[in-house]
């Protein structure tokens, strides 16, 4: 029987109506000629806007930071999608799927390939690498994402991308999916719309998960100083407001890592928190109280080189209880399959553990220190004075996006007001990551709350990798704050080798056209040199209301850094000699 017209959707169409019940707003990405039918669904669909980036990986970095504060918008997981080309537009976007994958970003990378008559036909198409091969690009994709698809047909091309849509969501990972140009306006039933997508996690196994509660619930029985440490792969799988609620319950002291900092319901302002732990890189307290632990519950490690301080954890104590997205770990015994999310819910639930919080006795918390370094107001701006005052400048919902460098490592020590989101690539580390995912960020801030303020900290060095991405900000106008920080060149790359080498240098841009140069509506172009510049800048109420896009230029010495960057660099250094 046929379906008539109003009782069908084409599949394209179909793609982005299952992308909008995801609370996806903004589509990123590039034009070309195997997507471009494709990019004529998105029009079709209620409150779906495109958002062309300058190229694809700029697109990539995009997806990944409105993702991260999609996140904030609800008590589930974020989710982003962009759109390339088949070939050289997709592979100009992997170095930014590779570091969505490896920091757990949900989203789904869309590449429209060529029709499915070209490739049986093995014909020399443009963008091919001349082989006949249409796969291999996929392929090369297979390792950096949760799952891989392709729409072949209408008979199972709902089915293809709800699945592929579900794998990327619930395990927090890009996934891939190909669309062949003569799929996209194959009709396909409209009814399949109404079931949504399963997006529940899988079960734990009953008896696993039973046995892990068993353990976990003595352990923190016969603790007396235990710490709670919230790591990033607790925010990046929607497990941070069962963090909070276990904190609040038990009443245990808890610290971040890097990673973890500016987490979703994970506030500085806690009468419970101990500060960011960073391993030998910590302030002296905080290193302290965590690493004297009886019982330490880590939730949602990742246990990189610039998240522990080079792996300098240094616990006293044998009683970890790891819980991580799609396992736990107790001391030496592993179990897997039992997920975080899941396990925390029924140990908040625990007569046990409620039974064990009412006969603990809270441990003093000795607060981060965060040290200000005292300045005259006509001296030089330093990092160590900087990041300190910035604590003061922000408010609460701020999202603050650090770049790999002396930014990621000086917002360690701004004290986050509530509700303020961080984002920085701490693992993954690209340079000019941050700059595409301001982009991003500040469109997912748009579509939340206009008022919500996008603040940048980006060095000069890495600006110039991804600088076209401002003209995007300003084509949709987003109003993010963009500091510069001047100092020179590749500062974190000079701390670790190669001080005065020519590879570590730059050619000096005039940061205060570049809003100009890309021809913004409402702009505003500041250089700031002194203490006293900056206090006054902080001060202006006019400064504080995100109602325009910003350059803010701050003139540092080269070699001017955060102390924890310097005692990172050289343990890198060593690292890298050995």
């Amino acid at each position: 029987m046929l379906q008539k017209k109003e009782e069908t959707i084409s599949l394209g169409r179909y793609l982005f109506e299952r992308i909008r019940q995801l609370k996806v707003q903004s589509i990123f990405g590039v034009p070309g000629d195997f997507n471009l039918t494709l990019l004529d669904k998105i029009e079709e669909v209620n409150d779906l806007t495109w958002r062309g980036n300058a190229n694809e990986l700029n697109a990539a970095y995009a997806v990944d930071g409105y993702s991260r504060v999609k996140s904030t918008d609800s008590s589930a997981n974020g989710f982003g999608c962009l759109v390339t080309t088949f070939g050289v537009g997709e592979l100009s976007a992997l170095n930014g799927i590779a570091g969505s994958y490896a920091e757990h970003v949900g989203l789904l990378h869309v590449v429209g390939i060529p029709a499915t008559s070209a490739q049986q036909k093995q014909l020399l198409l443009h963008h091919t690498l001349g082989n006949g091969d249409f796969t291999v690009f996929r392929r090369m994709s297979s390792a950096i994402t949760q799952t891989t698809g392709m729409v072949a047909d209408a008979a199972t091309g709902p089915e293809e991308i709800d699945r592929v849509i579900r794998e990327a969501y619930i395990n927090q990972r890009p996934s891939y999916l190909a669309f062949p140009t003569n799929m996209v306006d194959l009709e396909v039933p409209k009814l399949s719309l109404d079931t949504p997508i399963d997006l529940s996690i899988p079960e734990n196994d009953p008896e696993t998960e039973s046995e892990v509660l068993e353990r976990v619930t003595e352990l923190i029985s016969n603790s007396k100083n235990p710490i709670i440490l919230v790591d990033a792969c607790c925010a990046r799988h929607g497990a941070t407001g069962e963090a909070r609620k276990l904190i609040d319950l038990t009443k245990f002291k808890f610290a971040v890592t890097p990673m973890a900092k500016g987490a979703k319901y994970i506030d500085e302002d806690h009468e419970r928190f101990a500060g960011v732990y960073v391993g030998t890189l910590s302030y002296p307290s905080v290193k302290e109280q965590v690493e004297s632990s009886d019982l330490i519950l880590s939730l949602g490690a990742m246990l990189s080189d610039f998240n522990t301080g080079s792996f300098s954890y240094s616990y006293q104590t044998k009683n970890v209880v790891e819980i991580h997205s799609d396992y736990t770990k107790i001391r030496s015994a592993n179990y897997p399959n039992v997920r975080m999310k899941a396990v925390l819910q029924k140990l908040l639930e625990s007569d046990k553990l409620k039974e064990a919080a009412s006969k603990y006795k809270p441990v003093e918390v000795e607060k981060d220190p965060f040290p200000e370094e005292k300045k005259d107001e006509l001296s030089k701006i330093t990092q160590q004075w900087l990041w300190s005052k910035v604590s003061g400048w922000l408010k609460e919902n701020d999202i603050v996006i650090t770049e790999t460098g002396t930014s990621s490592f000086g917002i360690i020590q701004t004290q986050f007001p509530k509700n303020t989101l961080g984002i920085s690539q701490i693992l993954w580390g690209s340079i000019g990551y941050s700059v595409g995912a301001t982009c991003g960020a500040a469109m997912a801030a748009q579509e939340i709350d206009p008022n919500r303020r996008v603040i940048l900290f980006v060095g000069d060095g890495s600006l110039q990798l991804t600088v076209q991405e401002i003209s995007s900000m300003a084509k949709n106008k987003t109003k993010p704050y963009i500091f510069v920080l001047n100092n020179n060149g590749y500062t974190i790359e000079k701390l670790i080798h190669g001080e005065t080498a020519d590879y570590n240098s730059i050619q000096p841009w005039d940061h205060l056209k570049i809003l100009e140069t890309f021809k913004a509506d409402d702009y505003e172009s500041i250089r700031v040199s002194t203490v006293k510049e900056l206090l006054d800048l902080f001060s202006d109420q006019n400064f504080a209301k995100n109602d325009k896009i910003r350059v803010i230029e701050l003139m540092l010495d080269t070699m001017d850094s955060p102390q924890n960057l310097i005692e990172q660099a050289k343990i890198t250094a060593q690292t890298n000699s050995n």
